[in-house]
């Protein structure tokens, strides 16, 4: 059974907090490229999650999440264009997986659900990148996203050390 993917409100997002700092913090300490260095202060990660929720009102921000027990196991986010010559574009933000709940095939339910919901908003291309080489980088191309370049040493790993970044794109149907 797939876990249920849901859609978090601005109103509902400053009591999520401590679970999606939690979960930034796991996704950063598991040596994802997700634009943080470790080790992540839980502060942080907070204070991250909290400064996007003015996006997330405003509409150029959906976050959904994945739950399991109540506790926050996944999350993606939709980051909407906000220029008019951009409004059928976004791009997928910040796909984590909680490292427990790895390799039961949520990064691909919570990707889909990232693709719903562009397309929901009428968004026919979607945009994204990540380390070239990671187990995201695996799940993109075998969900369907087509690889348009690499940039070597575009951003740093966890660690520091400078990565090749893989860029790609979907065309959602309209």
């Amino acid at each position: 059974m797939s876990p249920e993917v849901a859609r978090l409100s601005a109103d509902e997002l400053p009591g999520a907090l401590d679970d999606l700092a939690e979960l930034l913090i796991d996704t950063v300490d598991g040596g994802a490229s997700i634009g943080f260095l470790g080790p992540l202060d839980p502060a942080d990660a907070t204070a991250w999650w909290r400064a996007q929720i003015p996006a997330v009102r405003a509409g150029r921000l959906c976050v959904q999440v994945s739950r399991d027990g109540g506790r926050i196991t996944g999350t993606v986010g939709v980051m909407f264009a906000d220029k008019p010559n951009a409004r059928h574009r976004a791009e997928i933000v910040k796909l984590m997986v909680h490292r427990d709940a790895r390799g039961k095939g949520l990064g691909r339910t919570l990707l889909s659900a990232g693709e719903r919901a562009a397309a929901e908003c009428g968004v026919t291309l979607l945009l994204l990148d990540t380390e070239t080489g990671s187990p995201a980088d695996t799940l993109y191309r075998s969900a369907g996203w087509t690889a348009i370049g690499v940039v070597p040493g575009h951003a740093a790993d966890p660690a520091g050390t400078l990565r090749m970044t893989t860029f790609f794109y979907k065309r959602l149907n309209s």
